[in-house]
């Protein structure tokens, strides 16, 4: 991921740290979690070699999760150094303090927004036979941890925002761009196969995703007291 040339010397030092952190927990979560959820199942279903498999996922998860908290610790020294990180110095005003709520209303829509994703893929999983081997369960607890993450990541940003602090702003508008990217796909492939159902539903969550994305923007200037 390119970094921001803007930088201060010290920021760069830690977003690099941050990055070389991100390799390993990706590979840990991205294999831990089908190998373990996958495991169990072969395990239950099948023969008992599975659980060891299981264990397997269990150490590569902790891996990631480890790397994970080291990647937040690192997190936490970098906003001590940016600026948006703080409460805003226009917190008191109150154009930035509506614009504060604002965000965290549509933060708050993006957990649920997520958590639904989650739901649908989970229920999805049936119709796709998931529940039905190990392997296919195993990537379907991978896909459903996506949103599932998404969903906390966001919630962890509105007592942010409940404080006037412009970064939880500006990481729900990041999570939205997901979800855009997501719904573009649906309709893309309802379209290709004339099917109402996903046409409609990933054309309203691009619109409800367009529309938050704008203003989460608007609100980040807002509270950094910047004129929209």
């Amino acid at each position: 991921m390119r970094l921001d040339p803007n930088l201060t010397p010290d920021q760069r030092e830690l977003a690099l740290k941050i990055q070389a952190k991100a390799k390993p927990m990706a590979y840990g979560m991205v294999l831990g979690v089908p190998l373990t959820f996958g495991g169990v199942h072969y395990g239950i279903t099948r023969q008992p070699v599975g659980f060891a498999a299981a264990l397997a996922g269990l150490g590569l998860l902790a891996f990631g999760v480890f790397s994970l908290l080291q990647m937040q610790g690192l997190k936490r020294r970098l906003r001590l150094i940016t600026a948006d990180a703080w409460r805003s110095p226009a917190a008191h005003l109150p154009g930035a303090r509506k614009a504060a709520t604002q965000a965290a209303y549509l933060n708050g829509l993006l957990v649920l927004l997520s958590l639904a994703a989650t739901g649908y893929l989970l229920y999805k999983g049936a119709g796709w036979g998931a529940y039905g081997n190990p392997f296919g369960f195993g990537a379907l607890m991978l896909g459903a941890a996506l949103p599932f993450g998404m969903a906390l990541s966001a919630a962890t940003t509105i007592p942010q925002l409940l404080q006037v602090i412009p970064a939880g702003a500006r990481v729900g508008r990041s999570l939205y761009s997901v979800i855009f990217v997501l719904a573009t796909t649906v309709t893309g492939e309802g379209i290709k196969g004339q099917a109402v159902g996903p046409v409609v539903a990933g054309g309203c969550t691009l619109l409800i995703c367009g529309g938050a994305m704008s203003l989460l923007g608007k609100a980040t200037k807002r509270m950094r007291g910047e004129s929209v």
